[in-house]
């Protein structure tokens, strides 16, 4: 009886310390990440002026969340393929707390839900910088200063701790 009960007690130990984040945490140093986090801006970055493709994934042409999805599997995180589920990994950071790296989410043409998403590349005091595809003109780099993204803002969240 006893040798049931201290199973049972180990059992629950274990699966209680399991961890419910979705954060990346490959138990880097903080230079570690800090070399993920530049290299993912650069290979995100590489592919400016590269055409906007709905569902693409390569050089022949990205939606916002194919960019997304290749630059971060370029570092072996994979994330979901849909904008409003990559929303849903991570931890929301405010929008004052961002840091490069950092995902920016928005809700665009009066969508009800996320279906916009782009990279962090630059944080100043009032202003964040980002690397996205848009529909019109491809792979850009926006700022939140621009009254269509200062106006479709939803969330901010970081993957790579």
């Amino acid at each position: 009886m006893k040798k049931i009960l201290l199973l049972a007690l180990l059992a629950v130990f274990f699966t209680s310390c399991k961890s419910t984040s979705t954060t990346v945490s490959k138990k880097e140093s903080k230079s570690e990440n800090k070399y993920v986090v530049n290299h993912l801006i650069e290979k995100a970055t590489d592919n400016i002026g590269v055409r906007y493709k709905a569902g693409g994934t390569s050089k022949s042409g990205y939606d916002c969340s194919g960019l997304v999805f290749t630059t971060f599997q370029s570092e072996n995180i994979t994330l979901p393929r849909s904008s409003y589920n990559q929303a849903k990994i991570g931890k929301v950071i405010k929008f004052n707390d961002a840091k490069k790296g950092d995902l920016i989410f928005f809700k665009t043409n009066r969508s009800k839900q996320i279906n916009h998403v782009g990279l962090i590349t630059e944080v100043n005091s009032s202003e964040i910088k980002f690397v996205h595809s848009s529909t019109s003109k491809g792979v850009i780099i926006s700022s939140t200063k621009e009254a269509y993204y200062q106006n479709s803002f939803v969330q901010i969240n970081r993957i790579v701790e």
